[in-house]
């Protein structure tokens, strides 16, 4: 597959996100669940044992950039069918069932052979470049989202 250099911009990271982002949820589709809900496994996931409810609605709502009441309702679904349970040492805490937990084991194994599939042959040097572009491009739109560089 050849390719032309494109100087990167916003549509050029929307489509490199849009795009395994489809095969990710076909994935997820196959396993019944959306992809705010496997955001949301991962993030209790690797946090280790549990994490605080205020904590993982932060964690999710900043990543997906959506209000905390979706993330809530999102918590609701994964409650609702036996993914996430309350911590019975701290109800204040969330923690994976077992299924929930096999069911995160099942799709990040998917994704992961998804990434290794797209990225293969991409030289390490160029996938640091992007790293670091694509990170300084997330802190400046999360700057501008909390107001700390908004201009009027």
């Amino acid at each position: 597959m050849t390719t032309t250099a494109t100087l990167v911009n916003a549509r050029v990271i929307a489509l490199a996100h849009h795009a395994p982002r489809a095969l990710l949820e076909e994935v997820l589709t196959r396993h019944g669940i959306t992809f705010h809900q496997s955001v949301t496994l991962r993030a209790v996931a690797v946090a280790g044992e549990s994490i605080g409810r205020d904590a993982l609605v932060g964690d999710v709502s900043g990543s997906l950039k959506t209000d905390a009441s979706v993330v809530r309702g999102v918590i609701g679904e994964l409650a609702a069918g036996k993914l996430l349970q309350e911590d019975p040492a701290e109800a204040t805490r969330l923690r994976l069932t077992d299924a929930g937990r096999e069911l995160y084991e099942s799709t990040a194994a998917q994704s992961a052979e998804i990434a290794a599939r797209l990225y293969a042959d991409i030289p390490a040097a160029d996938l640091e470049v992007a790293g670091r572009v694509l990170t300084l491009v997330t802190e400046r739109a999360n700057a501008e989202l909390a107001g700390a560089t908004r201009t009027p």
